[in-house]
């Protein structure tokens, strides 16, 4: 991440000049005509996200025009870092705080590459810090991006229970916080039975993840995510289409240690819980049944209706230990259901919510951080589909609609009605590139969520 920024300019530095389509020909008539007449041949028309590089009298570049489509416009600066040639580049005039952090911020997203299993890519181009950006609060958001995408795009061969509880420990010790873990059949006699009986199929042993930073005093916010490593989808096994991106099932996961950096770099002053529940949903002649009757944390027994519907089961363990310490807030974050995505779209994120106040303070962060989410209704005349004849509560709905509702329905039961609670249900996967967001794993809402924490929680 440090490689796409420099803390000065050196004598081969070139100015960007960010400029609106409106803009542009107020722009020119103050240029030299060779300047003027280079730009109209050129046809640029600073549409959002277009550069041109502008010829000095030597020949060489001498400086280069992005297409804004405001001055709040992330990603057209992505887009200006993934198409500007290498070299080091800086602003031609400095912006205020709140634009500078945003272009550093779009700028820095583009400049991500996997590339564990590839070759070294090629340089990023550098942007000379600007002087008003908060260089910690962007690198930290960049940073956690970063994380999230790293953790999601990593195959399950070298990602699974264990190496998710390796990536929490590495966290907890670069910030000095604590990380435990509850492994096999501990599970049991501390009283996981949930997500011991989705994992207990898979030789790679499920666990519990527990990572506590701050002070005990500060306000607690607890972070559940969801970390099925990969999902076969258990004895009711998904299609060779289905499986194929399983690997992004521990996307949740990802996304609560990605806001856990962004947080604790940022040293709010917030008690931080982050749980996760890590499993691999496997087939074997141990692996939970359809039909199968599970107990779990907070006594709430449940029906297997089917055994690809495993998120909710494990992440209900986590929830009630959760709940149980009466955090100021709960934010859950799971790659859950296609129905959420069939309802909103694979890049944004769904979220439902039992406090007003918090959904609101989303809405607004979301739209300010371009970070959006989408509340959906817990609506709970719905709850009658997920209450079968034999069991408390069902993993699937009755009949094949709203199963987006009917999942965080599910996910509420562990969470008490005094505890403002969000749950997220996000895609977690980008399916082709666009400027700042490569194909592959993305981080969805969670600069959002910071910002909800930072001003809503934090003393």
């Amino acid at each position: 991440m440090t490689d796409c920024f420099a803390a000065r300019a050196n004598a081969r530095t070139l100015p960007l000049t960010p400029l609106t389509a409106d803009g542009l020909a107020g722009w020119l008539k103050k240029q030299p005509k060779a300047t003027a007449t280079w730009v109209k041949g050129a046809a640029f028309e600073a549409t959002p996200g277009s550069v041109l590089l502008l010829p000095g009298k030597d020949g060489a570049a001498s400086g280069a025009l992005v297409g804004m489509g405001g001055d709040d416009d992330i990603w057209s600066w992505s887009a200006a870092s993934d198409k500007l040639p290498k070299g080091r580049y800086k602003l031609a005039r400095e912006p205020k705080a709140s634009t500078a952090n945003r272009l550093a911020l779009g700028w820095g997203l583009a400049a991500y590459k996997f590339t564990r299993y590839k070759g070294k890519p090629k340089q990023h181009p550098e942007l000379v810090w600007p002087k008003n950006a908060d260089q910690g609060a962007v690198a930290a958001a960049v940073e956690a991006t970063f994380l999230t995408r790293d953790l999601i795009n990593t195959p399950a061969s070298d990602m699974g229970p264990a190496e998710l509880a390796d990536a929490a420990r590495k966290l907890a010790r670069q910030h000095k916080a604590s990380c435990s873990t509850v492994v096999g059949d501990d599970l049991l006699k501390k009283n996981f039975p949930a997500i011991h009986a989705v994992g207990r199929a898979s030789d790679r042993a499920p666990r519990l993840i527990d990572l506590k930073w701050g002070r005990a005093s500060d306000p607690k916010v607890t972070l559940v995510g969801k970390g099925v490593c990969f999902d076969t989808g258990g004895l009711d096994l998904k299609p060779a289409s289905g499986m194929l991106l399983m690997k992004k099932d521990m996307g949740g996961a990802a996304h609560v240690l990605g806001l856990a950096h962004m947080i604790m770099a940022a040293k709010l002053k917030v008690r931080l819980r982050v749980l996760i529940s890590a499993v691999e949903n496997s087939v074997s002649g141990n692996a939970y049944r359809p039909m199968d009757v599970v107990t779990t944390r907070k006594g709430i027994t449940v029906e297997i209706g089917n055994t690809d519907a495993e998120g909710r089961v494990v992440m209900s363990d986590a929830l009630a230990l959760g709940a149980a310490e009466k955090p100021a807030v709960i934010l859950d974050f799971a790659t859950l259901t296609g129905a959420a995505r069939i309802a909103l779209g694979p890049s944004l994120p769904a979220m439902f919510c039992n406090d007003d106040g918090l959904a609101a303070a989303f809405a607004k962060a979301g739209e300010a951080q371009d970070d959006p989410v989408w509340r959906m209704p817990l609506w709970q005349p719905y709850n009658k589909y997920i209450e079968p004849n034999i069991a408390d509560i069902s993993n699937t709905g009755k009949i094949p609609q709203g199963g987006a509702i009917t999942a965080a329905l599910f996910l509420e039961r562990f969470v008490e009605p005094d505890i403002p609670w969000a749950h997220f249900d996000i895609m977690a996967w980008n399916s082709g590139a666009t400027p700042g967001k490569p194909e592959g794993g993305e981080a969805m809402a969670m600069r959002a969520a910071f910002e909800v924490i930072a001003t809503k929680y934090a003393k």
